[in-house]
């Protein structure tokens, strides 16, 4: 090969040589790269700042793993129960003043929640404990009518029920039982106290038995009407069923001092 064809085939193979590739620099810079910078530093102070939000609630709701849970609110706290479709099954308010309760029935178990002590629903209120123990000094106030099978009073206290402006009722089908078994049984009224049996008889079942406080009729033959040394009277019964005393003699004078009847 010639000099010059050695020359012509250099030169085209130079020219079939592919040239080099441009460089690319990888990585972000300017403007990018401070947005960048910018976000991931936003994200920081949100994350720092919604921990320390987090340990303050914590902190000022007492919430622990090991105490109990406390809500405060200056004016009402109100629990909400709803069902699946939305709507308002139960509500528990509790404001200052006063607890309110809204549900279609109220129950209290005991601590085991096997027994149950208290329910309440529209109709009526259950309460199933041993005991009712009412400490107030006025007692138990009740606006009608009370069914009981049992009302007794602690060991060495008395029992009182009472009426100031109304009258007592006391009524059952088979029977009123009234009994005191270690001390004596008083029942009194400020007026009229009235035993009535319609279909039965009154007994009054006892070894002794006193009608104090009856009115002493005087019997006008007597030579000493307001003598103290009477110790025998008979008692007298008006037609109203009004009783009093009157001195015995040898026959009846009941007649003699009826005048009492006319006041019955």
């Amino acid at each position: 090969i010639t000099q010059e064809q050695f020359i012509l085939a250099s030169q085209s193979l130079h020219l079939q040589r592919p040239g080099c590739d441009t460089v690319y620099p990888v990585g972000l810079y300017g403007w990018r790269k401070r947005c960048l910078y910018f976000f991931m530093l936003l994200l920081l102070v949100t994350m720092i700042v919604n921990l320390a939000l987090t340990v303050w609630i914590i902190k000022v709701m007492n919430f622990s793993l090991d105490s109990l849970l406390v809500l405060r609110s200056e004016k009402n706290v109100t629990l909400n129960v709803r069902n699946d479709r939305g709507q308002l099954t139960g509500q528990l308010t509790v404001g200052p003043e006063d607890v309110e309760a809204q549900f279609q029935r109220l129950q209290v178990r005991s601590a085991d929640g096997g027994r149950l002590l208290f329910a309440a629903n529209e109709e009526e209120v259950t309460m199933t404990a041993e005991k009712f123990t009412v400490t107030g000094s006025e007692g138990a106030v009740f606006g009608h009518s009370v069914e009981t099978p049992l009302i007794r009073a602690r060991a060495s206290e008395d029992l009182k029920l009472e009426s100031l402006t109304r009258t007592l009722t006391m009524e059952a089908p088979r029977g009123v039982q009234v009994s005191a078994d270690e001390g004596p049984l008083k029942v009194s009224g400020r007026k009229d106290l009235q035993l009535e049996s319609t279909e039965g008889e009154i007994l009054l079942d006892a070894s002794t038995i006193q009608l104090g406080g009856l009115p002493l009729g005087v019997y006008a033959a007597s030579p000493s009407p307001t003598s103290r040394d009477q110790d025998v009277y008979e008692v007298c019964v008006c037609p109203s069923g009004k009783m009093y005393l009157s001195p015995a003699e040898s026959s009846s004078t009941c007649q003699s001092v009826s005048n009492i009847c006319l006041w019955s």
